[in-house]
């Protein structure tokens, strides 16, 4: 079979929600992540390092049972005490050590918290 190269232009990843302006508010006002109007009812979360993730709505979204965004941090304690003091909620799951904020103290040492529509997140530090 011949090998054709492709030449991809860019890449991008994308999760749904249901509550579109939810979502607007909290990855802008909570995470602090540019958000920016994708068309068509879509959102654009700029990453960062450049990357953009697309959040489109779905009436009947179900939250995935495993992380769909992780935050690389350079200090885990300020962002999850920042991202707190935002209304972000912690996570905890049996099996990981983690303190009173919810921080697993392991390498890397991450946090897990959820979006309005229950993805969830982390913030990790290496």
């Amino acid at each position: 079979m011949p090998t054709i190269d492709l030449d991809y232009l860019h890449g991008f990843s994308g999760f749904a929600v249901p509550d579109i302006e939810a979502a607007r508010t909290f990855y802008r006002d909570v995470v602090g992540l540019e958000v920016t109007d994708g068309g068509m009812g879509l959102l654009r979360l700029v990453l960062p390092g450049g990357a953009d993730v697309i959040v489109y709505p779905k009436p009947d979204h179900v939250p995935a049972g495993f992380t769909i965004l992780n935050l690389a941090v350079a200090d885990i304690n300020q962002a999850v005490d920042v991202l707190a003091e935002r209304g972000a909620q912690f996570l905890r799951y049996d099996g990981f050590e983690q303190d009173e904020r919810g921080i697993a103290n392991g390498d890397p040492r991450i946090a897990w918290f959820t979006d309005p529509a229950g993805n969830i997140l982390s913030v990790l530090q290496n």
